[in-house]
């Protein structure tokens, strides 16, 4: 099972651990001839890095990109295009006292059963260091949809309990939790601060929004296109939850007031309302594509907590090392990376059924 890869023909397939040497993807399915360099993905990979603010982790990672193969003359070939990233800032030996206890709310557990072993490393694969290699297929993925004037923005929602009340996209990169409205990032970040001192975390909410995908992406029964993305949003280790226009508060609607009245816009079918989120049926409508994600509190946390050893004792542990109180500010990213993909993988076989 290819459990490393993800999409059809727009596939891409990641590799390495947290604290080896390097990580990095192979993309296959680029179209030839797209002008690509390292300062077109470079851009996303400073938005997911560590240390980009004192609400995330202090870790020290450049995140530098190296195009290894697929490009000629600063474009694509049509050959998988490899990219890869090197660790610069392990610290091993915090993870030296607790390498035989499972952390909770990691996969330590999981992963041993499975394999009989695990990196104990960061969690090695199951580390959220892998998403780096997903933003930077992304990021190859956004040019592609650019071309087709297919945009996607994402930010955080709600931080602790506290949301955001406007929707300004103008200012989600100039706070450090990539909140659409300053004056709830200020209460967001109080939220982060008081978990750190805590010795705690916080999770939250991250919206996206989808301008301009056309209607008809999407098949019908099993590969529904909200079904895809879900299944590329819930593969991010710090989901908990997706839902789609209204969502759950669905649930709580009459019909008459959940269903998206149709009308004519010129030649154009709209809808008056968007609580389907943008798509009917599992296929895409036109209307702006709308999801929310829930992203758990970072597990990583130094305060004492009960576990099991490996040889089955009961004992104590405490995690120590550089972690994100709040992983939020840098999910946004991920979670742009993984429905960029997903879209180009239905647009290209959209195009293949035609």
């Amino acid at each position: 099972m290819a459990s490393n890869s993800f999409g059809q023909i727009f596939r891409i397939t990641t590799f390495g651990e947290s604290h080896g040497p390097a990580i990095g993807v192979v993309i296959d399915g680029v179209p030839a001839n797209l002008a690509l360099s390292e300062s077109d993905i470079q851009f996303d990979l400073d938005r997911r890095r560590p240390g980009q603010s004192k609400v995330t982790t202090q870790r020290k990672e450049s995140d530098t990109v190296e195009i290894l193969s697929g490009i000629f003359g600063g474009q694509t070939t049509g050959a998988p295009v490899t990219l890869l990233i090197r660790n610069e800032d392990q610290r091993t030996k915090d993870y030296e006292e607790i390498k035989d206890m499972f952390r909770p709310g990691h996969a330590d557990y999981t992963y041993w059963v499975k394999y009989g072993n695990r990196d104990y490393r960061g969690g090695g694969r199951a580390s959220g260091r892998e998403t780096a290699c997903r933003v930077a297929a992304g990021a190859v993925a956004k040019k592609i949809l650019r071309e087709q004037k297919i945009n996607i923005v994402a930010y955080t929602l709600a931080i602790g309990g506290i949301y955001a009340k406007k929707k300004d996209f103008s200012v989600i990169e100039k706070n450090m939790v990539r909140a659409p409205d300053m004056e709830a990032s200020v209460q967001m970040i109080a939220k982060v601060e008081e978990a750190r001192k805590n010795c705690d975390s916080v999770g939250g909410i991250v919206e996206a929004v989808v301008h301009g995908c056309p209607p008809g992406l999407g098949e019908p029964i099993y590969d529904k296109l909200n079904a895809h993305l879900a299944y590329a949003l819930m593969s991010i280790g710090a989901i908990r939850g997706v839902e789609f226009g209204a969502g759950f508060e669905a649930a709580t609607m009459p019909g008459s007031q959940h269903n998206d009245k149709f009308y004519l816009d010129g030649e154009r079918v709209r809808t008056r309302t968007n609580n389907a989120g943008g798509i009917l049926g599992g296929i895409s409508n036109g209307e702006d594509i709308v999801l929310r994600v829930a992203v758990k509190p970072t597990s990583s946390i130094a305060q004492p907590q009960s576990t099991v050893s490996r040889d089955f004792k009961a004992t104590t542990l405490e995690v120590k090392g550089r972690h994100d109180p709040c992983i939020c500010p840098r999910v946004v990213p991920v979670v742009e990376s993984m429905i960029a993909i997903t879209l180009v993988d239905a647009l290209m076989m959209q195009k293949a059924i035609k």
